[in-house]
């Protein structure tokens, strides 16, 4: 037989397309035409599959091969083609069956002495044949684990060509992969190791209760890192669909950690503050990758020294943010990625950074508005809770006052304030309280006039825009599920008005 089939799957995003490779073998002088939209990496594949093949002690057609993969309008990246290209080949060379590759996917990169390599966004790939309906995919040996994630589909795992051609020609077929049990995550750093900072615990619990976007702003050493470190922490683990779809992203980014084929715990993403913007949202000149907001998606961005960050930068987070998606636009394509993360920006009062305060302060008030005017006002108006931390007192580090509370404790009522807040938005496709709209805050969960009063006269002096007197109701919200009350009171709108304020007064 001079033509065979095989299939692999393109990535774009974090979504798989499923990808038909077609080889005719034809009569004529020696050489391989690669069609399709193939990038540059693909194009190498032809040198890699025919000295893969070789030193596999297989023998490589010299004839004229014509390779084709369609759909031939999606751009073809990457190096996952290789060991479906070599497989479709000797299939029409007739070196093993056509029939064994003709439902089969395959995926992964060969090296040059014939070995299977693993690659990025296998998650995705399988995903993708399994909902196509495809019985089986061979990966590498590297991936099996987080290709066997996917329960609808039986993983074959390799890790030299030699043992796929022995798995097609019926030789030595290859065992269905059984993923082990998951490793248990590395606990996170605790709250406990915070000494003072009532202020910072109180912003990040709530922060981490009703998904809130937080500001710590304080002098070098006040604990405005060590705070934003242990809001994963608090966090609960994610469910079986934010641990996929988190997963799918870092495979994608190449960034999941060796022998963790499942990210099971939110993430922590602290870009430099020289990041580039595709950096921080994602882009990239060949494939599109996501960015440290993408792969922060169900956990934690935190912007250390947020006024050093380009401001143009900082800026293209704000729609990211309302949305919860980041669609990438490029001439080849465009990618969307979820991104649905918690933004904690960590930011000095002036550009001195004095430790010492705001008495040993060498920068000029013009100095200080110039700095602090780095973060403009509409990404600031996204931010629900803004907080100054004082420097700490010799009293909380060295006299050895009342010990504070671990993480543990802290996660507690996160996690009891978290269930409330589902009940009460059961049917709503809402799970916390930062995501409610505001309409419906106002309409289906209305706050009593009366414990409004501060928040309307905020508003009507032009303290409060009408996005932040709903980012009012949202944290006042959180606030009653933490202190377990029905409804919020003029105790939690004040508590709230204050967290929003707090910078602004600064």
């Amino acid at each position: 037989m001079t033509v065979a089939r095989t299939w692999s799957v393109g990535l774009t995003g974090v979504l798989g397309a499923m990808v038909e490779v077609e080889v005719d073998i034809a009569a004529g002088v020696p050489h391989v035409a690669l069609v399709g939209l193939p990038d540059a990496v693909v194009r190498q594949s032809v040198d890699r599959v025919r000295a893969a093949v070789t030193n596999a002690g297989a023998s490589f057609p010299q004839r004229r091969i014509t390779i084709g993969l369609s759909p031939a309008s999606m751009p073809k990246q990457g190096s996952g083609f290789d060991l479906a290209l070599a497989a479709a080949v000797l299939a029409a060379a007739g070196v093993v069956p056509a029939e064994s590759v003709d439902r089969l996917v395959l995926l992964g990169e060969l090296g040059l002495d014939g070995s299977v390599r693993g690659i990025r966004g296998v998650l995705p790939a399988v995903l993708a044949a399994a909902r196509a309906g495809h019985p089986q995919v061979l990966v590498p040996a590297a991936n099996a684990d987080e290709a066997a994630l996917v329960d609808r589909i039986e993983v074959l795992a390799a890790s030299t060509v030699g043992e796929v051609l022995a798995h097609l020609g019926g030789r030595a077929p290859l065992s269905p992969h059984v993923r082990g049990p998951l490793a248990a995550a590395p606990a996170p750093p605790d709250l406990g190791d915070v000494v003072g900072q009532s202020a910072g615990r109180r912003a990040v619990e709530v922060a981490a209760a009703g998904g809130h976007h937080l500001l710590l702003a304080g002098p070098p050493g006040a604990g405005k890192t060590m705070l934003a470190e242990r809001l994963p922490g608090l966090l609960p683990p994610l469910d079986e669909q934010a641990a996929l779809e988190v997963t799918a992203i870092h495979s994608v980014a190449g960034t999941l950690p060796p022998g963790t084929p499942l990210l099971t715990r939110p993430t922590f993403e602290a870009p430099h503050h020289s990041a580039s913007m595709a950096a921080l949202i994602g882009g990239g000149s060949g494939q599109i990758r996501p960015g440290a907001l993408c792969r922060a998606h169900g956990g934690v961005l935190f912007m250390d020294e947020a006024p050093e960050f380009p401001r143009a930068v900082l800026d293209t987070l704000r729609q990211p943010l309302e949305r919860g998606q980041v669609t990438i636009h490029r001439a080849a394509g465009s990618a969307t990625f979820p991104c649905r993360a918690q933004l904690v920006l960590a930011a000095n009062p002036c550009p001195c950074a004095s430790a010492a305060g705001d008495t040993a302060c060498t920068c000029s008030p013009l100095e200080r508005r110039r700095y602090q005017a780095r973060l403009s006002g509409p990404l600031l108006d996204r931010i629900d809770l803004r907080v100054d931390l004082p420097p700490v007192t010799r009293a909380a580090w060295l006299d050895g006052l009342a010990p504070p509370e671990t993480t543990a404790d802290v996660a507690r009522r996160v996690a009891a304030a978290r269930a409330v807040a589902r009940e009460r938005l059961a049917g709503t496709g809402l799970g916390l309280n930062s995501q409610v709209p505001g309409r419906l805050l106002r309409e289906r969960w209305a706050v009593p006039r009366a414990a409004l009063a501060l928040a309307e006269r905020a508003l009507e002096r032009g303290a409060l825009s009408v996005r932040g007197f709903d980012r009012v109701l949202r944290v006042a919200w959180t606030l009653a599920d933490l202190s377990g009350r029905t409804v919020p009171g003029p105790d939690e709108v004040s508590e709230a008005l204050g967290m929003r304020l707090q910078r602004a007064a600064a």
